[in-house]
């Protein structure tokens, strides 16, 4: 059925290219896609598709060409951080007879906003003037209008874009609680204001193409007023010059936001970086907080190990002693007859007991020094490895 459409009103095939951004998706895409298309062929004689019976004299030009705005799909009192918006486009073919002033116009777009401006324009409720079409000029006065509907949708909105960005961003730096020394940040923040800036570069490319594609309009029809093939270059040259006045005022306003936008994009760049120094310096804290606690616990650590350290030394000295009474205990004391005591006994005792501790001592002192001695060789290994490497290469 489209190409049926567009084969019937001779439409420039170019304007298949704008037709392919559209259709179901979940993300836009084709956002850096833009252009500006125009076909002129209103010399004498005509060079055009000549079929009377349809209005078509054969001198005529097409315009093609895409616009994109800005909208604003959530609820009015949604949360800043919650609010959503989107990028819509619209792309806008026309055609115009200039003999017998017949108009046509396809405007592709995800609803029917425009068309509603239009209708609205050009319906009963419109001014009497907007509703003239009695002639051919004044055809031609009215598809000025309706480029003019098309522009304002594409400029609107962007001023209200630009600022939610901007105000997205001041909360990741609103002021702080006196209470709070200092801000905190969460890798989070760096994602959000990442996302941002992606954002805003987005939109400032798709704003440098509305305005490149509203220069085109407007030198096409400035152009129209130098052709002496156009037939109504003194009775509509104010209807020209306004419009090119009126379009000139939106391409300003498209590059005052431009230039609001990239200062937008340089405060991001620096507070992004400013937000990268403060998780730096949270994570240098955590790191000595860390360094610290770990320091303590060695602290704890070393005084249960001299603990243990001493408790180990009192044990090996009462062993000999334990293990001497242990064995001896049926000869120190005898409870036999009321209990005598056994003095050859305790001699025995003492004979065993102290040199066994003696040598109990001098064993464990050799073995400790002789662990001491293998650790600081297991060092010095380590320690000559990585010297002896680096000497090689």
């Amino acid at each position: 059925m489209l190409l049926r459409i567009l084969t019937y009103h001779q439409v420039m095939p170019i304007y298949i290219d704008f037709l392919s951004v559209f259709g179901s998706q979940e993300e836009p895409r084709d956002l850096r896609f833009s252009g500006f298309r125009e076909q002129n062929l209103i010399k004498e004689p005509a060079r055009g598709p000549q079929v009377e019976f349809l209005g078509r004299s054969g001198r005529q030009f097409q315009l093609c060409y895409n616009l994109k705005a800005s909208n604003l799909i959530s609820l009015p009192d949604t949360k800043l951080r919650e609010q959503e918006w989107s990028i819509r486009q619209a792309a806008i073919h026309h055609q115009f007879d200039v003999e017998t002033g017949t108009s046509l116009w396809i405007v592709t777009k995800g609803d029917k906003e425009i068309k509603d401006r239009i209708e609205d324009m050009n319906g009963l409720d419109g001014r009497p003037e907007d509703r003239d079409f009695s002639s051919p000029e004044n055809c031609f006065r009215r598809t000025l209008d309706v480029h003019l509907v098309c522009c304002n949708w594409s400029v609107e909105d962007w001023r209200w874009y630009i600022q939610w960005l901007e105000e997205s961003i001041d909360l990741v730096f609103a002021p702080r609680d006196r209470s709070v020394p200092r801000h905190h940040f969460e890798p989070k923040d760096v994602q959000y204001v990442q996302s941002h800036e992606e954002k805003i570069n987005i939109a400032i490319m798709i704003l440098e193409a509305n305005v490149n594609v509203l220069k085109s309009l407007r030198e096409f029809y400035k152009n129209l007023l130098n052709d002496k093939n156009f037939p109504w270059r003194d009775a509509c040259k104010d209807d020209i010059l306004v419009f090119s006045e009126q379009v000139k005022v939106m391409t300003y306003d498209l590059e005052m936001q431009i230039s609001r936008a990239k200062l937008l994009v340089k405060i991001i760049g620096d507070r992004k970086a400013l937000v990268l120094q403060h998780l730096q310096a949270q994570g240098t804290e955590k790191m000595e907080d860390l360094t610290v606690s770990m320091h303590e616990l060695g602290i704890m650590a070393q005084k249960e190990a001299i603990a243990m350290r001493i408790v180990t030394v009192v044990t090996v000295i009462f062993l000999p002693a334990t293990f001497v009474s242990t064995f001896f205990s049926t000869d120190i004391i005898k409870y036999q007859n009321g209990g005598t005591f056994s003095q050859e006994a305790l001699n025995n005792w003492f004979e065993v007991t102290i040199p066994l501790t003696l040598v109990t001592l001098v064993l464990c002192y050799i073995s400790f020094k002789k662990s001491s001695r293998s650790k600081l060789a297991r060092l010095g290994r380590v320690l000559r490895t990585p010297m002896s490497k680096s000497a090689t290469s």
